[in-house]
């Protein structure tokens, strides 16, 4: 058995938007944030950090990785879901500009996606495939992974059923962390000795 820890990123100036593409860097606060985090983290055992490949995840993890002297590897399959137009928006704006979409949005939310945005299912596919393969990687060593609060709660929704609710409580604050046990099976060892 072993563990991966999913850390959310610290925050960024677009805290309160809709932010999934979109590419902030952290802001000062974020910045504390994440210098908070690495002592939280001082008691776990890490031999890598995987992050998403956006800014906000990529500076907490490198902060982290520099911190305990070890190596950092961007995944772009770990961003946050695509949030297409309302990307960068918050929800007063996102009313402002349809608010009959924004409503049916609500109502049938997972099914229907964001305007030009990415699908539920299509992203929930993403985030379980990248799941399976950091596992395999746990296999062999202690990983630390930065990403998105989408990503956590689809990992606490679909892997651990946690409600939405609860999901959405856990993962709210920056920097929160959601510990995901991984049973090593037999065949995920024969895959990780041959990759």
């Amino acid at each position: 058995m072993s563990d991966i820890l999913f850390i959310r990123h610290a925050e960024t100036d677009m805290a309160g938007t809709f932010c999934g593409h979109t590419d902030p860097d952290l802001n000062a606060r974020g910045h504390k944030q994440t210098a908070e985090l690495i002592d939280r983290l001082r008691s776990e055992n890490i031999d890598t950090v995987y992050t998403s490949d956006l800014r906000r995840a990529q500076t907490t993890a490198e902060a982290i990785a520099s911190a305990f002297g070890i190596e950092c590897r961007p995944r772009r399959a770990l961003r946050e879901i695509n949030f297409g137009e309302w990307d960068g928006l918050t929800w007063k704006e996102i009313e402002e500009r349809d608010k009959v979409y924004a409503r049916r949005w609500m109502a049938e939310h997972p099914l229907l996606p964001t305007p030009g945005g990415e699908a539920f299912r299509d992203f929930e596919q993403r985030v379980l495939e990248e799941v399976a393969f950091l596992s395999t990687k746990a296999a062999t060593q202690d990983i630390a992974v930065v990403t998105h609060a989408g990503v956590l709660r689809t990992v606490l929704c679909s892997l651990h059923q946690s409600s939405e609710e609860d999901a959405w409580k856990q993962t709210q604050p920056y920097c929160a962390i959601v510990r995901h046990a991984v049973t090593i099976s037999p065949q995920m060892q024969f895959m990780e000795a041959r990759s």
